[in-house]
């Protein structure tokens, strides 16, 4: 079966959701770069204190928090939780970054490029 073979309502009704969907993602990146702003921050802070990258027993309470969340959506947990974990991967090595060469995170968050667990 070709594109042209396929029934014009059925065309349309893809558009309107692929449509919804574009504009879902938008979203997505949207949300993420205001919360990559706000761990740059929170990166700064534990750079000027000493205090280390990573936050463990935060990261497992987000974890726990991310998947019941996901669960009350109806969305696979485990899979909301690969996706926290591979942002609190970036955070902590954004968070790094700026802990051994500050000015390289400053250029890091200019480019919107955090998150935090």
């Amino acid at each position: 079966m070709t594109t042209r073979d396929i029934d014009e309502s059925v065309t349309a009704e893809l558009d309107r959701l692929r449509g919804s969907i574009d504009n879902i993602d938008a979203a997505v990146v949207h949300m993420l770069a205001e919360r990559f702003k706000c761990t740059q921050q929170v990166g700064r802070l534990k750079a000027q204190h000493q205090l280390p990258p990573a936050d463990p027993a935060r990261e497992a309470r987000q974890i726990a928090r991310l998947r019941e969340l996901a669960e009350s959506a109806k969305l696979d947990p485990a899979f909301a939780e690969k996706l926290l974990n591979f942002i609190i991967a970036e955070v902590i090595r954004h968070h790094e970054q700026l802990a051994s060469d500050p000015v390289a995170g400053e250029e890091a968050a200019r480019d919107g490029s955090e998150a935090d667990s």
